[in-house]
C-alpha cells in the first residue's frame, strides 16, 4: 500500500500539531514531534479572547442549545448498543433517544456525541468557563462505561460491532467509520483540551481495537471498504499516533489512504465531477496530517493542488461547494444555482485544510477564502433567532435558508456546526520567531505569552473597513506586525500613534510594520470598500453582486413560507433533500445595471450599514449573513 503523509496544519500554539486546531501549549501531550517545521503557527484558543460582536453572538447561541441536550439523551444509543439501561430511576425507558438522524437504526447514530465532546471542548478553551468541561467529564465517563460493559476488546459505538464487520465483508453499509471519527476526534479532544486522562484511555483502547480488527483485512477487501465514507478517520489515527507514538495507530491511518481519490489529484487530474465533496475533503485533511508528521512525500502539493481545484473551478461567491453535496464539472456554476448548494459540512472542512496550508506557507491567498468562507456562510448558517444551523446555503433565487430544530435533527452539519460556533478565535492571529500575524478583523484581545505581549483589536468590521490595534500591555518589543491587506480593498490608509504612514503594500498582500512596540502604541487602519461584482465562472452575465468581502442577497419576501418553514420538518430526518421552496413565480433573478457603474444603479440605504436599494428595481440587498426567515437572490441575471 503506498503511504502519503498528511500532517495537520497547525497547532494553536508554538508548535506544529496534530490536528488542526489543537494547542500548542499542550505539545508535552505529544510524544512525537512534526518532524515538519511551518511558517507560520497558531495560539491557543485560550490566549485569543472574543470581545462582543455578531461571533460571540453566535457562540452564546450555541452555549444555550449545547448545554440543554441532556448526557443521559447523548448517551442513550451508546448504552441500548452495550445493553446498558440507564435512567434517572435505573429504567430504560426514563431517557428519551434523540430524534432525527440519531434515531435511525444504523451506524450513523452516535456522532453528535463525538461533536459535541469537540465542541465542548474548543468552549472550554475559548472561555475557560468550568461548565464545559463538567458536561464534557459527564459524557466521557459515560462512554467509559458503555466500552466496559462492551468487553470487545476496546470498541465503542452507539450501532453494534455487527456493521463494521459488514463493511469489512464488502456488505452495504452506510457510515461505520465516518461515525467512529467523530468519537474518535471528540476524545482527543477532550485530552488535549480539557487533560481529560480517561478520554485518553478510552479512544486508545479504540484504536487497539481497530489495529486488531483491520490487521486481517485483505487488500482487495480494504479496496471496497474505502469507497464508503469513512470521514476524517486517518487523521485521527495520526493524531493518536503523535499523542502516544505508538506504531500501529500509524499503520491505521496509512490503511485509509484511498488511492483511488488521491492518485490521480498527485498527477495533477480534477477528478470531483459527480464525488461526494464531504466524503473527498477529510480524506485531503488525513493527507496534510501525515505529511506534517512525517515531513516528506507529496502531501503538501497534493493538498495544494485540490485546495486551488476547489476554491477556482468548484466553489461560489461565498466559499462554499457542491449541489446535492456532490461536487460538479469544473467552471459550471451557473448551471448549479439550485436549492441544495453549500453543504456547511464541506465548509467546515475546507477551512480546516486552508489553516493547514496558510500554517505551511504563510500564503495570503488561504487567509483571504477563509475570511470569504467565514463571513458569507459560517456566520451566516445559524438562525439568529433560535440558533438553529442551516444543512445547505441555497443559491437557488426564491429560496431560503432551512434550519434544524432542536430536537428532531441532528445531522452531519449541526454537528460540525457545534464545533464552528465554538472557536471562531482560531484563524484571527499567527505568529512565528518574531513576527505577528493580523488575518482576520474581528473584535478580539491576545495574550502572546512568550513575548509577553497583549493586543486588542476594536473594529466594527465588515460594517466599517476601520480597524484599530493597540498594545495594552508588555514589555517594550521588537516584532514585525503583519497585518492582511485584503484582495478586495480598495486604496488603504493607515496611523501609527496617530501619525500618518504610507502603505506602500498592495492588496492582497500584508502590510507590515517592523518597530519596537510599547505599551500605549495603536495602529489604525483602514480599508475602504466598494460594490464589485463576483461573475460565475462559465457565464459572465450571471453573477452576485458584493460590497467588499461580504456577499450581498436581495430581499424576496417571505410569499408562501408555510410553516414548519423555514424549519425543517421534525416528523422527517432528511427534508432537505426534498424541499420544495414553493418559489413564487413573480420571483426574478434579473436586474437592469452596468456592471462597471453599480455606483449608479445601486444606492446606499441610510442608517442600515452594507445595505444597498437598485435604482430601477427597488430591490433592496444586504448581507447573506443576515439574510434569515426569508426569500433571497445571490446571482443575477444582467441585462
Amino acid at each position: 500500500m503506498r503511504k502519503i503523509f498528511i500532517a495537520c496544519l497547525f497547532l494553536h500554539g508554538c508548535i506544529a500539531h496534530a490536528q488542526s486546531h489543537y494547542p500548542g501549549q499542550h505539545a508535552s501531550k505529544f510524544v512525537l514531534e512534526d518532524k515538519l517545521k511551518p511558517a507560520v503557527y497558531s495560539f491557543d484558543l485560550q490566549d485569543v479572547k472574543l470581545l462582543e460582536s455578531r461571533f460571540t453572538k453566535n457562540r452564546e447561541r450555541e452555549v444555550q442549545w449545547l448545554m440543554s441536550i441532556d448526557v443521559n439523551r447523548l448517551l442513550h444509543s451508546f448504552r441500548t448498543s452495550a445493553g446498558v439501561y440507564s435512567g434517572q430511576d435505573g429504567g430504560y425507558m426514563t431517557v428519551k433517544k434523540l430524534a432525527g438522524w440519531e434515531s435511525l437504526d444504523c451506524e450513523i447514530r452516535g456522532h453528535t456525541t463525538g461533536h459535541i465532546l469537540s465542541g465542548l471542548a474548543l468552549l472550554y478553551a475559548s472561555t475557560h468557563d468550568e461548565k464545559f468541561k463538567t458536561k464534557a467529564d459527564s459524557l466521557v465517563k459515560g462512554l467509559a462505561e458503555v466500552q466496559q460493559a462492551l468487553n470487545q476488546d476496546g470498541y465503542l459505538g452507539a450501532f453494534p460491532e455487527e456493521l463494521i464487520n459488514r463493511n469489512i465483508a464488502g456488505t452495504r453499509v452506510w457510515v461505520p467509520w465516518y461515525t467512529l471519527h467523530k468519537i474518535f476526534s471528540g476524545l482527543i479532544d477532550q485530552y488535549l483540551y480539557c487533560d481529560n486522562k480517561r478520554a485518553l484511555e478510552v479512544v486508545t483502547r479504540m484504536g487497539d481495537w481497530a489495529y486488531k480488527k483491520l490487521q486481517p483485512v485483505s487488500a482487495e477487501q480494504r479496496i471496497k471498504m474505502l469507497r464508503v465514507e469513512f470521514g476524517g478517520i486517518n487523521e485521527s489515527f495520526y493524531n493518536l499516533y503523535a499523542i502516544t507514538g505508538k506504531e500501529n495507530y500509524k499503520w491505521l491511518g496509512d490503511f485509509f489512504y484511498h488511492n483511488e481519490v488521491l492518485d490521480p489529484l498527485e498527477q495533477g487530474k480534477d477528478n470531483l465531477n459527480a464525488k461526494h465533496a464531504n466524503t473527498f475533503i477529510p480524506k485531503i485533511l488525513g493527507l496534510v496530517r501525515n505529511y506534517e508528521l512525517e515531513g516528506a512525500g507529496n502531501g503538501q502539493g497534493i493538498a495544494s493542488f485540490f485546495w486551488k481545484t476547489v476554491v477556482d473551478h468548484h466553489s461560489f461567491c461565498t466559499g462554499s461547494n457542491s449541489d446535492k453535496e456532490h461536487f460538479f464539472k469544473p467552471d459550471s456554476i451557473s448551471k448549479h444555482l439550485t436549492g441544495l448548494t453549500g453543504e456547511s459540512c464541506n465548509v467546515y472542512n475546507m477551512l480546516k485544510l486552508t489553516r493547514h496550508l496558510f500554517s505551511l506557507n504563510a500564503n495570503v491567498q488561504y487567509a483571504d477564502y477563509y475570511e470569504k468562507a467565514l463571513f458569507n456562510h459560517i456566520l451566516g448558517q445559524q438562525d439568529p433567532q433560535t440558533g438553529m444551523i442551516a444543512y445547505f446555503l441555497p443559491m437557488l433565487p426564491g429560496a431560503y435558508k432551512v434550519y434544524s430544530t432542536a430536537d428532531s435533527s441532528f445531522w452531519c452539519c449541526v454537528g460540525s456546526g457545534f464545533e464552528n460556533q465554538a472557536k471562531y478565535g482560531e484563524a484571527i492571529y499567527y505568529h512565528c520567531n518574531n513576527d505577528l500575524y493580523v488575518n482576520l478583523f474581528i473584535p478580539s484581545e491576545l495574550s502572546w505569552k512568550e513575548k509577553g505581549l497583549t493586543l486588542k483589536q476594536e473594529t466594527s468590521f465588515p460594517e466599517e473597513g476601520a480597524v484599530r490595534l493597540m498594545v495594552e500591555s508588555g514589555d517594550a518589543i521588537s516584532i514585525a506586525l503583519n497585518i492582511r491587506y485584503p484582495s478586495w480593498a480598495d486604496a488603504a490608509t493607515m496611523k501609527v500613534n496617530g501619525k500618518k504612514v504610507a502603505v506602500k503594500s498592495k492588496p492582497g498582500g500584508y502590510i507590515v510594520i517592523n518597530r519596537k512596540w510599547s505599551k500605549g502604541d495603536v495602529v489604525e487602519i483602514n480599508f475602504p470598500m466598494s460594490l464589485r461584482v463576483i461573475p460565475t465562472n462559465d457565464d459572465p452575465n450571471k453573477l452576485a453582486i458584493a460590497y467588499g468581502p461580504i456577499v450581498l442577497a436581495g430581499e424576496m419576501g417571505t410569499d408562501e413560507m408555510i410553516s414548519p418553514a423555514p424549519f425543517s420538518d421534525p416528523k422527517k430526518y432528511n427534508d432537505y433533500y426534498s424541499y420544495d421552496y414553493k418559489v413564487p413565480a413573480g420571483i426574478s433573478s434579473e436586474l437592469k445595471l452596468d456592471k462597471n457603474k453599480l455606483h449608479e444603479y445601486l444606492k446606499p440605504v441610510a442608517g442600515k450599514p452594507l445595505t444597498f436599494k437598485t435604482v430601477k428595481e427597488g430591490i433592496t440587498l444586504k448581507p447573506l449573513y443576515n439574510t434569515h426567515r426569508e426569500r433571497y437572490v445571490v446571482y443575477w441575471d444582467i441585462r
